[in-house]
């Protein structure tokens, strides 16, 4: 009678600290999916490319990074952009947030594709003291009904890209792309007066990316 108590004694322990450690399995198998998930939403904080821009209306020369995502139709840019000095004023920086869409992408080859239709929006502001986003104080009420530091604008264009060995190469690929573009206060000016050219409200600019990852 006592043998057999002590059997079932050790059979119930065995089994409890099975249980347990398969409780701990799981637990620690919970454990590492929230680890890969948090690290996994992390990471598609991590800019995926790199760009360069000549022109725009956001500055001389501009250097920004960026996010695409949704199969790469849609493109999230930052760009900082340099105004260079001239006359009347001193140098100055451009803040640019930018939002592209590409709604075809055709393969040419292996290594080419064209992208015949680029378009979205771009909000940009100075960062200098002299230029405002309020009307000041100092002005009749309604005097100034723009804003001269910060300007929203629209843009249309294409992009061509080649792939890269990434043997040979830190990127994915490279792309050449070119924009044509206009602000709010350019479209107010040409509805108003008719005689403006396109070259008066329209604005040519060109451009390179890196694809990273």
């Amino acid at each position: 009678m006592k043998l057999s108590i002590f059997k079932w004694t050790i059979v119930f322990l065995f089994l409890a600290g099975t249980l347990q450690a398969q409780e701990e399995i799981e637990e620690d198998a919970r454990y590492k999916k929230r680890v890969e998930k948090y690290i996994s939403r992390w990471e598609k904080l991590i800019p995926r490319y790199t760009k360069f821009q000549f022109a725009g209306s956001m500055g001389m020369l501009s250097l920004g990074t960026g996010w695409n995502y949704y199969r790469n139709h849609w493109e999230t840019d930052v760009y900082l952009g340099i105004v260079p000095r001239n006359s009347d004023h001193r140098a100055m920086a451009a803040l640019t947030l930018k939002q592209n869409y590409y709604p075809w992408n055709i393969q040419i080859g292996d290594r080419f594709s064209f992208e015949p239709l680029a378009c979205g929006v771009y909000i940009n502001t100075l960062l200098d003291r002299d230029f405002w986003g309020k009307q000041p104080d100092k002005y009749p009420q309604g005097y100034y009904w723009f804003s001269t530091r910060i300007r929203s604008h629209v843009f249309i264009g294409e992009r061509f890209t080649l792939k890269l060995d990434t043997k040979k190469s830190w990127h994915k690929s490279i792309s050449f792309f070119y924009e044509l573009s206009t602000c709010d206060l350019y479209l107010i000016n040409k509805i108003g007066n008719s005689y403006l050219k396109p070259k008066d409200y329209l604005s040519l600019s060109f451009g390179l990316k890196l694809q990273i990852l």
